[in-house]
């Protein structure tokens, strides 16, 4: 009896030593695990957890920005992963990216958009896309080989049929200043809408149209099949144009921790484009990147193609969406006084900018 008695403050003793330890381990402050930098972009760090961004795209070359940051781990490094969307419409894309179901959408201009951001919708423009390279470009009329002699200048465009993919936008508005060189207008030729750049070869290879605006590679594919000829360099026509451009849709403006990654890594990708397309670093890497997620597979193409000008500093053509805005306003495709600041927002681009600097 007297033994157990003697052991109780032993035990006694030994669970307050047992406690203590455990306390003293739990108020044991704990290392905090460094927040982890973008290796590519100094001072920028990814979103605290995988964020999923939609994109409309149809991935043609002009959307190497995007396709070259899926391939390269740009996006997945701040953060994003992309989920590609396709549409039959434009319209349904601009609906879609009013609604908040899109978050990013590759297009072009034309009435709908600039309709949608009149209704205070906060969807912007806010990078480049898409740019003809003085001499090389990549968006053009093009018109039967056969006519080449007859259609030298262009008033020479006048009663021919001419061929675009859509009217109300950018296709209308190229063809229309093309045109005017000519001190022409659409009344006076033979306006014909195809829906397809492939239907377009075909037709002018039965000749059934005249001319055409095409991209590429249509174009390169279309000489070499001796069906059309080049023509003249959008340069002289339409200098200033904007060809395509990136809009953020509602969900994308109203998180700007998102945007200006998506931005960063976006600018990041197009630096790599121009890098191997205009400085041949890297090229066969790009283009092995391009045939894998593009939708042109023939590594041989790249290197005849016109190259798709993408600005490596981001932003859009000021004065091109200015015009293009003139254009839809004198011709009544939009209801109110919308202004190139209401459309373009800059903000994410000079985000970029500032972790990235100037393109060199």
């Amino acid at each position: 009896m007297n033994r157990r008695l003697r052991l109780v403050p032993l035990v006694a003793l030994l669970i307050c030593a047992l406690l203590t330890a455990a306390c003293g381990q739990v108020a044991t402050p704990q290392p905090k695990t460094p927040q982890t930098v973008v290796s590519w972009a100094p001072g920028l760090t990814p979103l605290p957890q995988e964020t999923v961004v939609k994109v409309g795209m149809k991935q043609v070359i002009s959307d190497a920005g995007i396709l070259i940051g899926m391939a390269k781990g740009y996006y997945k490094d701040v953060g994003i992963k992309i989920e590609n969307v396709q549409f039959n419409t434009g319209q349904e894309m601009i609906n879609q990216l009013a609604a908040g179901q899109l978050d990013v959408g590759a297009t072009v201009t034309a009435a709908g958009l600039l309709n949608a951001m009149s209704r205070d919708i906060p969807m912007k423009v806010v990078a480049d896309k898409g740019i003809n390279v003085p001499g090389q470009g990549y968006y053009r009329l093009v018109i039967r080989k056969d006519l080449a002699v007859v259609v030298k200048d262009y008033k020479d465009l006048k009663g021919r049929r001419i061929a675009i993919v859509g009217t109300a936008s950018l296709d209308e508005i190229a063809l229309v200043r093309l045109l005017e060189k000519g001190g022409l207008s659409t009344k006076d030729i033979d306006l014909q809408v195809i829906r397809a750049f492939p239907d377009m070869l075909v037709s002018l290879a039965n000749k059934s149209i005249d001319a055409a605006m095409v991209i590429e590679p249509f174009v390169t594919q279309g000489m070499a099949k001796g069906i059309i000829d080049p023509w003249k360099e959008p340069s002289e026509y339409d200098p200033d144009a904007q060809t395509a451009f990136l809009v953020f849709g509602t969900s994308m403006t109203t998180r700007p921790d998102v945007a200006n990654r998506f931005m960063a890594a976006y600018i990041k990708s197009v630096r790599d484009y121009n890098d191997a397309f205009f400085k041949n670093r890297n090229k066969a890497e790009i283009i092995d990147i391009l045939c894998k997620y593009s939708v042109i597979k023939d590594p041989a193409l790249y290197d005849r193609m016109y190259p798709t000008g993408l600005n490596p500093d981001g932003y859009v053509r000021m004065k091109g969406i200015t015009l293009d805005i003139e254009w839809y306003k004198k011709n009544k495709l939009i209801k109110s006084d919308i202004l190139p600041n209401d459309v373009v927002d800059n903000r994410y681009v000079d985000f970029a900018l500032k972790v990235l600097g100037r393109y060199q």
